[in-house]
């Protein structure tokens, strides 16, 4: 079967996937948009409520506008703050009815499983030469199988919410209790106003999602005074939870923690900090809420859990993905976005490079690829499907020629600020020089000449990345898997090494020999001239 009659399958049709679509239309691809839900953009419609922080122009891609401007499209304006449901109606859906998606777009069409058509994830010989086969099923139940020659994921990771349990796990009895516990962002002012006015409400988590909760049910609770609420917060304070506030680079985003803190300091809700839930119980005087040193909250009628969300790995199991154990992101993305090290708010960018697997022609983008990290921004997504619409094409030189211009949120997310509100340098950031202030938003560009360092989180062996002030690691070795994958002999790996680390060292020691071939030698046909002397030492070369 000739593979490259074949069309790219893309999954999910909201706003990343249909970016996905339009750059693949404007490189002469067919793109194959399986959507699970009955309409576009089906998870942006369960918060068509909320107002986005990001105004219009960061909410457009490049390529969408350009096909939508062919066909008459005026687009609105570029400083407006849409909600979801302007979203949809003001930029998907015209998308999506254009004469170049309409006809590849399948609705109610469940992406659930991801395969090589007849190869298991054992098998390796000639496996780049077979087509992806989809297993689709539609909302009667229906199975079919689709073939692609690459696969796009942009599924995102709103259907699979984080629990209440601080462990990563449900809390004990809150599968018991899903009918009082709403997770992500319900609609108490509209549609589901009947179920919160005048009750007792919990809110759980302390990022943009419990905010715009919280703000919701207070002026819920100045129309139905019997409404109270409380927050609960993981964090021991509430600390930088605010966010930038005024020298955030999106105002609507700083504006959302100014408020909420107007709010504590008020004492409009109760506050409990440094709480964890472990366990959730139905009670004849509500739900009750216990924590994991055993303290329990006063009973509640009902709980949002804005904790977070996570991916849905299940369809991808078949596949050869190498993700990062903690934040399920691909291995060279996540210490880029990781929260525990990530700072400054910054991301750097990155593109088809940086979130290649061993699977040849497999990309995971948008939220999704993000994992369990919080703060994806929709100006990310659209850069890495430009990016990998080059690289499907084997433009891999537009592939690699990354931009991206994202507004700092005015606080780090790592390091401490003292009285004078300098913040300590991070592990991974700059010296802590100047004080914590506002700045414009910053533009990167990646060429292929980067030097290489080494930091403390980073191997001497990665390529460093200087963006303003801020300092970023790039894997560059083990991370930018290229060629066809071949087996390790037993005497380079364990009997006990897992099949994604046999292939990483396979392609650790098909690595090129320094950061700056290793940036000219992403495509297959230029691996052979890639190796040589190291003038940075041992690099895997062979």
């Amino acid at each position: 079967m000739d593979r490259s009659q074949l069309p790219i399958a893309v999954i999910g049709a909201g706003p990343v996937g249909l970016a996905a679509a339009a750059h693949l239309v404007a490189r002469g691809e067919t793109p194959l948009i399986l959507e699970a839900g009955d309409a576009i953009g089906a998870s942006v419609r369960e918060w068509a409520h909320v107002r986005f922080f990001s105004p219009w122009r960061y909410s457009i891609d490049a390529a969408a506008r350009t096909l939508l401007e062919t066909h008459g499209w005026t687009e609105p304006d570029p400083d407006a703050h849409p909600t979801g449901q302007d979203l949809i109606d003001h930029y998907l859906a015209p998308l999506a009815a254009t004469p170049e998606i309409a006809p590849h777009l399948r609705l109610a069409s469940r992406v659930v499983s991801v395969t090589r058509r007849g190869v298991d994830k054992m098998k390796t010989v000639g496996r780049a030469d077979v087509p992806f086969a989809l297993r689709v099923r539609s909302a009667a139940g229906r199975e079919e199988t689709l073939l692609a020659r690459a696969v796009i994921d942009a599924s995102g990771t709103w259907t699979m919410p984080n629990p209440l349990g601080g462990s990563g796990v449900p809390a004990i009895g809150e599968e018991a209790l899903r009918d009082s516990i709403s997770y992500g962002i319900p609609d108490v002012l509209g549609a589901q106003r009947a179920r919160y006015a005048g009750r007792r409400v919990l809110v759980v988590g302390s990022g943009h999602s419990a905010f715009n909760a919280i703000l919701d049910l207070t002026r819920l609770a100045a129309e139905e005074p019997d409404t109270t609420i409380t927050w609960a917060v993981r964090r021991p304070t509430l600390g930088q939870v605010f966010g930038g506030g005024a020298d955030d680079a999106l105002p609507e985003r700083g504006e959302l923690g100014r408020r909420v803190r107007a709010l504590v300091a008020a004492g409009t809700l109760r506050v409990v900090t440094g709480f964890t839930v472990a366990e959730v119980a139905r009670t004849a005087d509500g739900s009750a809420v216990v924590g994991e040193g055993g303290e329990a909250l006063p009973p509640v009628d009902e709980i949002i859990a804005t904790t977070g969300f996570r991916p849905d790995l299940t369809p991808l199991r078949e596949l050869r993905l190498v993700l990062d154990p903690a934040v399920e992101s691909p291995v060279a993305l996540a210490p880029l976005i990781d929260p525990n090290v990530h700072s400054c708010g910054t991301v750097p960018p990155h593109g088809a490079v940086e979130l290649t697997h061993p699977e040849t022609d497999v990309y995971i983008v948008g939220m999704k690829s993000y994992g369990r990290a919080p703060t994806f921004l929709l100006l990310t997504g659209y850069e890495q499907v430009r990016s990998v619409a080059a690289a499907l094409v084997g433009d891999w030189e537009a592939a690699r020629a990354v931009h991206l211009v994202l507004p700092e949120t005015g606080v780090c997310s790592s390091g401490v600020a003292d009285a004078t509100g300098v913040v300590g340098a991070a592990c991974c950031g700059a010296e802590a020089d100047e004080p914590a202030t506002g700045r414009e938003p910053i533009s990167v560009t990646v060429d292929s000449d980067t030097a290489p360092s080494a930091r403390c989180c980073a191997p001497s062996d990665t390529a460093l990345l200087t963006v303003g002030t801020v300092d970023v690691s790039r894997l560059v070795t083990t991370a930018r898997p290229v060629g066809p994958l071949r087996r390790v002999s037993p005497s380079a790996s364990s009997t006990s090494t897992t099949v994604a680390a046999r292939e990483a060292q396979a392609h650790a020691e098909d690595a090129c020999c320094t950061p700056t071939e290793q940036e000219t030698c992403c495509e297959p046909s230029a691996k052979a001239s890639c190796c040589g002397a190291s003038p940075v030492g041992s690099c895997g070369c062979r």
